[in-house]
């Protein structure tokens, strides 16, 4: 294959079944595919179709196989309880498969669901890879999820066990799981048969006998377990996001496109390889956690950290500075909220002088749009290439991406780079048509989309193909809006719901997010179109400061103010730029802006399931009432 950018990602879009067939030869298989690629119910595609392989095997058996049984596989760091630990892949290998042991006494068998509802500790990465070792399908739910959305994923899933532990930490608070375990359970209408619990040290709680189990007791006459052989286009997981009527969209993954997938981007996106040692600062109840904490780095042998602590407050704004030192990280994947916490903390970068990054080659952020501002801010700080890229739940690795491992790309700040192999990404109007370049439009994907993508939804193959692949025929819908410059550089701007229309202007909040954290004082902002009944709607600021700022906020909203109207135009009619003291926001980090704009127009709201903190809420609409905003 060739290593030109250029060559490869016209290679995948124009013979996609002979640049997979390639690559997916770098993985283990019972039973080599001959069928690449199965179209005949288009939107329902099928890769590797006759394949028969194992996601744990992939993950760690190859390696021992290969020799390399010794090399570290997983290093654990919780600043918040003082423990470390590291495993090997023999050592991990060990675990996991006398945890399957632990399952499989418990009458888990293939193909019955798995609930993993667990805080940031190796026993919840053994429960993930212990599941797909006997072709039981997990569903992580994130640690500390309220009761009821613990509830609608064992109804939706109707799990036969349920794995947990009796806390999570939180900086300054302990998460009790079994209170809320125990909630859950009396809400759901689904019963699972069983439930295991890892007891955490001095914090031990009472099982209730003979449904509830501890992790240990559960461990005492298990067997080790080998790997089942699973067909290619079997489930490994269920991951469920918010959907929009109320019910969860259980999002799967198809056990063979995943592992040929994941192990391709560890090099040919973020320039990793077997030696290296690879830090995703996530959570395994999240896709990135999942594909970049667990599975990916694990299918390519490297060494991968699963930290239990947050960017600030784990003891302080140097908490990632230590991580990357104390282990060479090589590479960091985060969210651009920690960064945006980081700078907030500690601006001039105080914490940092006190650790060697001399290992430390790249820094990769997603999850929302990264603003040039903070891109910059970290390119100052660290000296390294700072590299904004774009996935979703639903795809499990980058739509597009600096691909590092096959050639740099320059940095154009505010895109998300180009599309990586195997997407054919194209901007659409409303009409179908495709844009021109820099023209704002919907961000679809030409199907079929690549392997390890979705293939479907959980026992809804219909809301699948409603939701995702109708509104333009022959592509998935990203719900991301966007424009493709020259160069073919993609900039998403924002949800398809935050673009905003004034007076007839369509305008990207993202944009004008984008002016206000070029402000010296600000950390962090987000822009909502509220209703206004001469222009449709108009664009509200709210800000957050850096630490240490002196100025006053009056003069903070009026240089904000100047900024947009200077920079974007009177068409943008931005008047109200508001200081408040922190955004709401989901516990992944990303912005609840349309709870916000809701609040702002007196519309009904449902408390989001995923809210990092409600009382939030409640400070947003005191500073929307003090500004004359909501009345």
């Amino acid at each position: 294959m060739s290593s030109n950018f250029r060559q490869i990602y016209e290679q995948s879009i124009n013979r996609p079944e002979d640049f997979w067939q390639e690559i997916s030869e770098d993985i283990f298989w019972f039973k080599k595919p001959k069928q690449i690629l199965k179209k005949d119910t288009p939107p329902f595609y099928k890769w590797f179709a006759d394949g028969v392989t194992n996601t744990c095997y992939n993950a760690l058996d190859i390696h021992i196989d290969q020799g390399r049984g010794d090399k570290t596989a997983l290093i654990y760091d919780s600043p918040i309880t003082g423990n470390k630990k590291k495993f090997t892949y023999k050592e991990l290998k060990d675990k996991v498969s006398k945890f399957a042991g632990a399952l499989k006494n418990q009458d888990i068998k293939k193909g019955d669901r798995v609930i993993i509802y667990m805080p940031m500790i190796p026993e919840a990465v053994i429960a993930m890879l212990a599941c797909g070792r006997i072709g039981a399908i997990h569903s992580v739910v994130f640690g500390g999820f309220a009761s009821n959305e613990l509830a609608s994923r064992i109804d939706d899933s109707k799990a036969k066990l349920l794995v947990t532990a009796s806390c999570g930490f939180e900086p300054g608070r302990t998460v009790e799981y079994k209170p809320l375990v125990d909630e859950a359970l009396k809400l759901a209408s689904h019963k699972p048969e069983k439930i295991i619990l890892y007891q955490r040290s001095g914090h031990e709680v009472k099982l209730n006998a003979p449904n509830e189990i501890s992790w240990e007791e559960s461990m005492v006459k298990a067997q080790d377990e080998d790997c089942v052989e699973m067909n290619a286009n079997d489930f490994a997981y269920i991951l469920y996001t918010s959907g929009t009527t109320g019910i969860p969209k259980g999002i799967v993954r198809d056990i063979g496109g995943h592992i040929v997938a994941l192990k391709w981007t560890m090099k040919n996106i973020y320039n990793i390889d077997t030696n290296d040692i690879w830090w995703s600062a996530s959570d395994i109840g999240w896709i990135v956690g999942h594909s970049y904490i667990v599975y990916a780095p694990l299918f390519k042998g490297c060494t991968t950290v699963l930290f239990e602590g947050k960017p600030v407050g784990t003891p302080d704004a140097g908490a990632f500075w230590k991580i990357i030192s104390d282990y060479k990280v090589k590479s960091l994947f985060t969210a651009p909220t920690a960064f945006r916490a980081i700078k907030k903390e500690d601006p001039e970068g105080k914490f940092f002088s006190k650790y060697d990054l001399s290992a430390f080659e790249s820094l990769f952020l997603a999850g929302e749009r990264a603003d040039p501002d903070t891109i910059k801010w970290a390119e100052n700080l660290l000296k390294v290439p700072v590299i904004d890229h774009w996935w979703q739940t639903e795809t499990s690795w980058a739509i597009s991406s600096n691909c590092t491992g096959i050639e740099m790309q320059k940095t154009k700040y505010g895109s998300a780079c180009k599309a990586v192999p195997g997407y054919d990404v194209k901007v659409l109007k409303s009409d179908s048509s495709i844009a021109k370049p820099n023209e704002m439009g919907d961000i679809v994907v030409k199907l079929p989309l690549p392997p390890g993508t979705f293939p479907t939804l959980w026992k809804a193959d219909e809301r699948y193909k409603k939701t995702y692949m109708t509104n333009y025929n022959g592509y998935y819908q990203t719900y991301d809006a966007g424009h493709i410059d020259d160069d073919g550089y993609i900039w998403i701007m924002s949800r398809t719901d935050d673009i905003i229309n004034v007076a007839g202007h369509r305008l990207s909040t993202g944009a004008i997010e984008e002016v206000l954290s070029e402000h010296q004082s600000v950390a962090e902002c987000a822009v909502l179109g509220i209703a206004d009944k001469l222009k449709g709607q108009l664009p509200i600021g709210l800000v957050v400061l850096k630490a240490g700022v002196t100025k006053d906020n009056e003069t903070i909203s009026k240089e904000c103010i100047k900024m947009v109207r200077d920079k974007i135009g009177p068409v943008a009619a931005f008047k109200v730029a508001i200081v408040i003291k922190r955004l709401p926001k989901t516990r992944s980090g990303k912005i609840l802006r349309g709870t916000i704009r809701k609040i702002a127009d007196k519309e009904e709201y449902k408390m989001p399931a995923t809210i990092d903190d409600p009382a939030i809420l409640k400070e947003i609409e005191e500073d929307l009432i003090k500004n004359n905003i909501l009345k």
